[in-house]
């Protein structure tokens, strides 16, 4: 390919386009595994959390009904269940702020992925554009104008070419005519 070819610059933008393609597809291919991740992290520590809950609600339940069954030792059972009472309640506090991190940090990344996927279809558009612009701004006319001067070039030639010789006025043998 001639550098002074449109086409071959033509070829150099597709070319270069291509290989953004492939960089933005990688990194589209790693924000989702990022956010695979991320929300896999998430449901492992839901699923240990809301075991620990389970546990921890079950064992107040069961310090209260201590508490009613032993009304004489209420004093220091009332106090024990009162903190394991308020740890329970710090726990569910954890656990709701835990669910509303996940809860934002999911959305962070399905926005960001939204984000992701309309720069990639707007770079599309942007591409099309450009090669439609190329095509009927660069190439046709360089084709039109490379057809006219191979029809200018015919022209000359035959206007400047040398006389035609004087016409065969023998007569040849056969044997001279024989090409072999």
């Amino acid at each position: 390919m001639n550098p002074s070819e449109p086409l071959f610059w033509i070829m150099i933008a597709s070319i270069v386009i291509a290989i953004c393609f492939i960089v933005m597809a990688i990194a589209l291919i790693a924000i989702a595994n990022i956010v695979r991740k991320v929300v896999g992290t998430v449901n492992r520590l839901e699923d240990k959390v809301n075991p620990l809950i389970t546990k921890v609600d079950l064992i107040g339940a069961q310090g209260k009904e201590i508490a009613v069954q032993f009304n004489e030792v209420s004093g220091h059972l009332s106090t024990a269940t009162k903190y394991l009472s308020e740890s329970v309640g710090l726990v569910k506090e954890e656990v709701v702020e835990l669910k509303a991190l996940v809860g934002q940090t999911a959305i962070v990344a399905k926005d960001k992925v939204e984000l992701v996927s309309r720069t990639i279809d707007r770079t599309n558009h942007q591409v099309i554009t450009t090669t439609d612009f190329i095509q009927t701004k660069v190439v046709e006319p360089a084709r039109e104008i490379a057809a006219v001067m191979a029809g200018i070039r015919k022209g000359l030639e035959v206007l400047f070419a040398p006389a035609p010789k004087n016409q065969i006025d023998r007569v040849y043998n056969d044997d001279e005519m024989f090409i072999g």
